[in-house]
């Protein structure tokens, strides 16, 4: 029973995760440091640090923000739950 609590408390997770990753590849593929990218939107090299965990959800606008502190520009794309997806199957 417990690892079944582990999988759900990380499938709840999951978006924060996927968006940490994305942000820390398009960092290294820019070639940038967390204190380069900080610089850049104004603020401490922590708060990269912080959204790069996948700890905290970025608003979109920070997002924007480290997007293009990078030479990147962020999209929104939404897609079907997994879950629903196997339900409409």
């Amino acid at each position: 029973m417990n690892g079944y609590r582990t999988r759900e408390a990380y499938i709840a997770l999951e978006d924060e995760f996927s968006i940490a990753h994305e942000l820390i590849a398009a960092r290294l593929k820019a070639g940038l440091t967390q204190i380069e990218i900080a610089e850049r939107m104004g603020t401490k090299q922590s708060v990269i640090a912080r959204m790069e965990s996948g700890r905290t959800l970025p608003s979109l606008r920070t997002l924007s923000r480290y997007a293009q502190a990078i030479g990147f520009t962020a999209t929104v794309k939404l897609t079907r739950d997994r879950l629903d997806r196997k339900a409409a199957a």
